[in-house]
């Protein structure tokens, strides 16, 4: 069996790297392997750093490079791996609480375990969401402590089958207290320690205030702290805790028995130090550590251990294994120094029960624990979910509704933009977004008519009516106090607004919302044919093609209609190559756009060339955004350039929204099942099926995140991205049932 490890690794100096050296150590000791051919390494960089490896590191990756995340997929698909161990923290990897590994991981066709060093108990929104990812995609969860198991079954709904508790492992060394102390010149001495990365969180200082009491009866104590300060406080802020501490030593005039040894040591260093030691501190300032490495080592090395109550040491220092203080109680760490100090055999008790207990954590124990598991899960031969096919399932959609859409609304309009699901009142109202807001709720009215729906209409047709010049054209900004801050709106906003006032004349709720609708869109429509815009005309098509659908006589509209169609093509056949069937030299935003607009005027055009556009350039986009399985949407970053490579970021719901609708009106037109199961591709886009493998539905708030981004997701929920989740939610709905009445009628 050959087992791959992605983590960080020596010589990069971290936690988690030498925890997964150590592993892999163990694992390759242990029977079933087959030596260290059958291991190979995925390395972590950080921050630019390059590190000279070990063979055994067959690839690495930069970790806020997504690209090369992808790449490690490959590479470890290709491996002849049988499985696949992560080791899991959220610091070592890209992007948002290190998203970057959830579309490695999805691309995957290996089963994965994976070793959680932190498991949050009051993670914020986004952690949780890729701790949830992570969790669905492994076979197997490895944490250390019963807490963790808790946590996760609790707080992340993890089943208990999947979840496997493995000790942290400790080294197998031993070395004799005297002769340590006398290598370290320390034979005269009381020696307390402390050892790790140095940050704020450690506590070191709640240490330093007791010792005043503690030298004042044992003057021959000396207090090492052992260990470089973390790498990632040296960025942010240098060696400002450090000297904090140096500063308070010199306050407490503790001077002589304070030692810092700003030193990474390896581990047979380390354990002469804890051999030396008389009574090892582990002081952290808080409860949220459900893995300590640190305090996993002084119990194997059988130290006689203080700690603070944090969850790791609550459990591992149980059955009188160590002693507990409260959170910076200075007092209460004096008072057990002096207890154990007292009484050596108290303090001889201890150690005997922690080194009892380490005898049964050590690192060729919790390999082999490793090994039996992943050979368990691949015997079992686990299904490995890789880029599978989507699978139509209404049941598998959140509720439809419209809380977020009724909190973005007051009595002028929706407000454009939110600060994370808070309405975001400085930067007003817009008439696009009012244009998709009439749309959605004039769609939702007509599904089940919704009585909420039927209230907000007349408030976003009001505004449509308010923003629109006398010419017939719109303004498109209001300031939340309702004044204008353009004179003329975008074509993109003219487009939109047509597309609603145009699906309002289709499917008015009353007659006095349709005499409204109607007396705004034609006063405009002498702005159809000056559009310049590609995208404008597409949208004015689309709100055309609704208003014909009950007005298909209006052979003044057709015609304008073929006009604007005409343009589209005439856009088509410039750019169009063998190689690239679109209508510009780039795809860039809204693109489904262009072929849903000919894709509707199809239907009243009678005219093949349109529809044969609008397949051939449908299909050309499908092939770019589908091509693994899922919806990857060009991103608005640098777009996708004619030759050149298309943009990951960032991606925006509306054209989600708009491949959806595209695909709906495919399906309408040639009655090809096979589009609305794109369309339901399209649509889990917003609910995690994607490059991100992330969901960009709230559902706290009910509202959807404004994109993916390079970092992750954006956790804005403007108006924009909510209504392209909304619309696109009740396209979906609208497919299902016509598909159902079609197969209906071939039965």
């Amino acid at each position: 069996m050959k087992i791959s490890f992605i983590g960080t690794f020596p010589p990069r100096e971290c936690g988690i790297g030498t925890f997964t050296k150590n592993l892999i150590d163990s694992v390759v000791a242990a029977p079933g392997t087959d030596g260290p051919n059958k291991v190979m390494v995925v390395a972590i960089d950080d921050n630019g750093q390059r590190y000279d490896y070990p063979k055994k590191v067959k690839h690495t990756i930069r970790q806020e490079e997504q690209a090369d995340y992808l790449e490690a997929a490959a590479v470890i698909n290709l491996s002849g791996a049988d499985i696949c161990v992560l080791q899991h923290e959220f610091g070592i990897f890209g992007g948002q609480n290190g998203i970057y590994i959830l579309p490695l991981l999805y691309r995957l066709k290996i089963p994965l375990i994976v070793t959680l060093h932190t498991v949050l108990k009051t993670p914020s929104y986004n952690e949780r969401a890729v701790m949830i990812e992570i969790c669905k995609i492994a076979q197997r969860v490895v944490v250390m402590s019963q807490t963790a198991v808790d946590m996760l079954m609790e707080e992340y709904g993890v089943p208990e089958q999947k979840i496997a508790q493995i000790a942290h492992g400790v080294p197998d060394i031993q070395f004799d207290q005297l002769a340590a102390k006398k290598e370290f010149k320390l034979s005269a001495k009381r020696v307390l320690l402390t050892f790790g990365f140095i940050g704020r969180n450690k506590g070191i200082e709640v240490v330093l205030k007791a010792l005043p009491a503690v030298v004042a009866r044992y003057p021959q104590l000396v207090y090492i702290v052992l260990g470089k300060t973390h790498p990632n406080v040296i960025r942010h802020s240098g060696e400002e805790y450090r000297i904090f501490l140096m500063g308070l030593v010199k306050k407490l005039g503790i001077e002589k028995h304070v030692i810092f040894l700003n030193e990474f040591i390896d581990q047979t260093e380390l354990f002469k130090y804890l051999s030396a030691s008389d009574i090892y501190i582990t002081p952290y300032t808080n409860e949220a550590q459900i893995t300590s490495g640190t305090l996993s080592y002084a119990i194997g090395a059988g130290s006689a251990v203080i700690s603070t109550p944090y969850w790791h040491a609550a459990e591992l220092l149980s059955e009188n294994r160590g002693r507990l203080f409260p959170f910076n109680d200075v007092q209460a760490l004096s008072d057990i120094f002096l207890d154990l100090l007292d009484n050596p055999e108290t303090m001889k008790t201890l150690r005997s029960n922690a080194f009892n207990y380490g005898r049964e954590i050590t690192w060729p124990k919790t390999g082999e624990k490793y090994v039996q598991l992943a050979e368990t899960i691949v015997a079992q031969q686990p299904d490995v979910l890789v880029e599978s096919e989507t699978i139509l399932d209404l049941l598998a959609l959140p509720p439809f509704l419209l809380d977020h859409i009724q909190r973005l609304t007051d009595d002028t309009g929706i407000i454009q933009h939110a600060k994370y699901g808070i309405p975001n009142l400085k930067e007003g109202y817009c008439l696009d977004d009012n244009a998709r807001a009439l749309l959605m709720v004039l769609m939702t009215y007509k599904r089940n008519k919704h009585p909420l729906a039927l209230r907000l209409s007349p408030t976003y047709l009001s505004y449509i009516n308010y923003m629109q010049n006398p010419d017939g054209a719109f303004r498109n900004f209001l300031s939340f106090n309702r004044n204008f801050l353009d004179e003329v709106g975008s074509e993109d906003s003219f487009g939109r607004t047509i597309w609603s006032l145009g699906y309002l004349l289709g499917n008015a709720p009353n007659d006095a919302y349709y005499q409204t609708g109607r007396e705004i869109f034609f006063d405009a429509m002498p702005n159809f044919v000056k559009l310049q815009s590609i995208r404008s005309i597409a949208n004015t098509m689309v709100g055309i093609c609704h208003y014909l659908k009950s007005n298909p006589m209006d052979e003044g509209m057709i015609e304008v209609l073929r006009q604007l169609a005409n343009r589209l093509m005439a856009d088509y056949a410039l750019n169009r190559t063998d190689n690239w069937h679109w209508y510009e030299s780039l795809l860039a935003y809204d693109n489904a756009f262009l072929p849903l607009a000919l894709l509707h005027a199809a239907e009243f055009l009678n005219n093949e060339k349109v529809n044969q556009i609008a397949l051939e350039s449908m299909e050309f986009l499908t092939e770019i955004t589908l091509k693994n399985g899922y919806l990857s949407i060009v991103g608005n970053e640098k777009w996708y350039q004619k030759d050149g490579e298309s943009s990951m970021f960032a991606q925006q719901p509306l054209d989600a929204l708009a491949m959806v609708l595209m695909f709906h009106q495919a399906f309408r037109l040639t009655g090809d099942q096979a589009y609305v199961k794109q369309l339901y591709t399209c649509f889990m886009w917003f609910l995690g099926e994607n490059d991100l493998r992330i969901s960009l539905y709230d559902f706290e708030t009910k509202g959807c995140c404004d994109g993916l981004e390079s970092y992750g997701v954006n956790r804005n929920q403007g108006a924009e991205s909510t209504l392209a989740y909304l619309i696109s939610h009740l396209s979906v709905l609208e497919a299902f049932e016509e598909l159902t009445q079609l197969e209906a009628a071939h039965l």
